[in-house]
């Protein structure tokens, strides 16, 4: 080869391949949306496991037994994961016991859905040490909120469909002061039509669009960036509720999603409860929906307020990773998931 030649070749390697845009973790390709599994619906007979991911079921016992009862009534049977009750300080059960018992219940075949005990903090612990060949081949729902949204993140990653739903504890409330939650978790669970009608606001951006549904607490989703748990969200609709926060941490995070790119692709953003909001000495000076569409002020999408979802007794159940229409207005929005 002769030396101009040589050196038009590495010019041309060097071109093609040094001036390549960097893929964010926004980007990553085998995060880009695609149809997800939908693991099959629940019917009389099936099998759900109860297990306990993240914090410690102290005096707990109460709810765990009310659970039981329940899925008892809807002609499921139930299996209690070994370490549900054990204690490692704020955990239950060491990071091994609680990976042991989400690993059981993701490898069972006999197993139809795997309902989160509680949340609070610990998921983050797990994730890395979970296989998922066998969940892949033989899919099932992963049910659960707040801390569980990490795992909402990572089964979203293995392109599989779960559920944004109450969990054990929930039934530390009266039953009838969470009927919808109920109701509308045993819809899911058997696959019946699900549709929500949400109150109005006027602080609602107003658009019609369709996506995949993604999301869950805030805190959960803000401390997943830069991990191969982060969701890609292009082309998706952004579904986000927080507790106990000060405003100027949600603030923060918002904004960290956002220079994340997090918002740059997304179809529409849905929010969810955001309750029990800290006071600081200095105060914000907005609401919080004025801080929400402060931080989206740039982007031209749908953005919903109102969804009753998250840590309010009433916590409508959603289909992470599933088609939905979402259609808001001043006055209402509807948001309506395919079948």
């Amino acid at each position: 080869m002769s030396r101009t030649l040589f050196i038009l070749s590495l010019f041309c390697l060097v071109f093609f391949f040094g001036t390549k845009t960097s893929i964010s973790q926004n980007q990553n390709p085998e995060n880009q949306y695609y149809t997800l599994k939908k693991p099959p619906y629940l019917v009389a007979g099936d099998t759900v496991a109860i297990v306990a991911p993240s914090g410690i079921l102290k005096h707990r016992t109460r709810e765990i037994e009310q659970a039981k009862a329940l899925l008892k009534s809807w002609g499921l049977h139930y299996v209690i994961g070994k370490h549900v009750f054990a204690q490692a300080h704020h955990f239950a059960g060491t990071d091994d016991e609680r990976c042991e018992d989400f690993q059981n219940a993701m490898d069972d075949p006999k197993i139809k859905a795997i309902w989160c005990a509680r949340g609070g903090y610990g998921t983050v612990r797990i994730l890395d040490k979970l296989e998922y060949s066998k969940f892949k081949e033989n899919p099932k729902w992963v049910i659960g909120y707040s801390d569980i949204t990490a795992l909402h993140n990572q089964i979203h990653n293995q392109g599989v469909e779960s559920i944004h739903a109450m969990m054990c504890t929930s039934l530390q409330d009266n039953p009838e002061a969470i009927k919808e939650t109920i109701e509308t978790f045993k819809a899911t669970l058997f696959g019946e039509p699900l549709f929500y009608e949400l109150k109005g606001s006027a602080y609602n951006k107003t658009g019609t669009v369709t996506g995949p549904l993604v999301g869950g607490n805030l805190s959960i989703l803000y401390s997943m960036l830069g991990s191969n748990t982060s969701i890609d969200t292009t082309g998706k609709i952004l579904f986000i509720e927080e507790i106990g926060e000060y405003k100027y941490h949600i603030d923060r995070m918002l904004q960290s999603l956002k220079r994340a790119g997090y918002f740059n692709n997304c179809k529409a953003v849905l929010v969810g409860d955001i309750n029990k909001i800290r006071k600081n000495t200095t105060l914000w000076g907005a609401s919080i929906e004025q801080l929400i569409l402060d931080v989206l002020s740039e982007y031209d999408f749908p953005v919903a307020f109102n969804m009753p979802a998250g840590h309010e007794k009433d916590n409508r159940a959603l289909i992470l990773g599933r088609t939905v229409g979402l259609s808001v207005e001043k006055e209402k929005s509807k948001l309506v998931f395919e079948n």
